[in-house]
């Protein structure tokens, strides 16, 4: 059975909004190396859009725009290559190297761990609620950026009931983030 793996950036005052991060080339390159420890992503069709729009033009073409820096293309051919499962209602189709999820999210995902390999890779905010909802999350990584953003969205928000976890890792960046990685406690 593979595991599922979370990870999000998240401010001190738990801001998880991707524009209150400022991402540097350690933090991108720690970024990459989850998608390798992954044989496929899952995400939401709000995460699959924002990263198809921001990565996909750099590998496909090697044209730049004028925002990303040279030490951010592996990071884009990386999350170019992997496999992608996109759940979504509203989305018809999707292409990208990637296949939609429909019908009961608990037994769509339980059916992808099934599967033989490294792991799953899901990033987001609301996808991932439903998938601690449903205790489907194997390891939780959280990024802890030293900003103070003042504002949300927050993480996890409307969760029904407590997800107790262990540490079982943590890695400081030279920028002051943490990566905290913790597993559920069962």
């Amino acid at each position: 059975m593979r595991p599922l793996r979370y990870s999000i950036n998240v401010t001190l005052d738990g801001c998880c909004d991707h524009r209150a991060i400022v991402p540097d080339e350690e933090l991108h390159r720690h970024a990459a190396e989850n998608i390798e420890r992954a044989d496929a992503l899952l995400f939401g069709r709000v995460i699959y859009e924002m990263m198809e729009a921001a990565w996909r033009p750099v590998a496909e073409t090697g044209a730049k725009p004028e925002w990303m820096a040279d030490w951010m293309v592996p990071f884009a051919q990386r999350i170019h290559a992997a496999k992608k499962y996109v759940v979504s209602s509203t989305l018809d189709r999707v292409d990208w190297n990637a296949e939609l999820v429909r019908g009961d999210l608990g037994k769509a995902v339980q059916q992808l761990k099934q599967e033989s390999g490294k792991g799953l890779f899901v990033g987001g905010v609301k996808l991932p609620l439903a998938l601690a909802e449903l205790g489907l999350i194997d390891e939780y990584e959280f990024v802890v950026q030293p900003r103070l953003a003042g504002h949300g969205p927050t993480l996890f928000a409307g969760l029904s009931k407590y997800v107790d976890l262990k540490l079982v890792n943590r890695l400081e960046f030279a920028s002051g983030a943490v990566a905290m990685q913790y597993e559920p406690r069962r």
